[in-house]
């Protein structure tokens, strides 16, 4: 992460865990929104481009996490709208677990005195 205020990027686990949660709260959604979406959520200090976003997306939908699917979108452009699968839905919950486990971790060496 960069200093304070600026945008920084995320790293592949974090941010496929990102996707999912997004996804999960949001429903089906097409890259370019969940992009958008990530970045207002964090205040815009998450940097989303679609070089990172749509390789993420092609890679869960491969493991079966996601599953997408073409539509229209409000604009009437062709896009390929992503949905959780219950295998994603089931990562989710094991990551988010995983995520507290290693943030509370973390939290206890930085706040550890020598």
């Amino acid at each position: 992460m960069g200093a304070e205020g600026s945008r920084s990027e995320v790293l592949q686990g974090t941010l496929d865990l990102l996707i999912l949660k997004t996804l999960e709260t949001m429903g089906p959604m097409h890259g370019w929104g969940i992009a958008r979406r990530l970045e207002q959520v964090s205040d815009n200090l998450l940097q989303m481009n679609q070089g990172t976003v749509y390789p993420a997306l092609n890679r869960l939908e491969r493991t079966g996490l996601v599953k997408g699917e073409w539509s229209v979108t409000e604009s009437h452009r062709r896009a390929r709208y992503y949905s959780l699968t219950p295998a994603g839905r089931r990562r989710l919950r094991a990551e988010e677990k995983n995520w507290d486990r290693m943030a509370a971790v973390i939290t206890r060496v930085l706040r550890s005195e020598a």
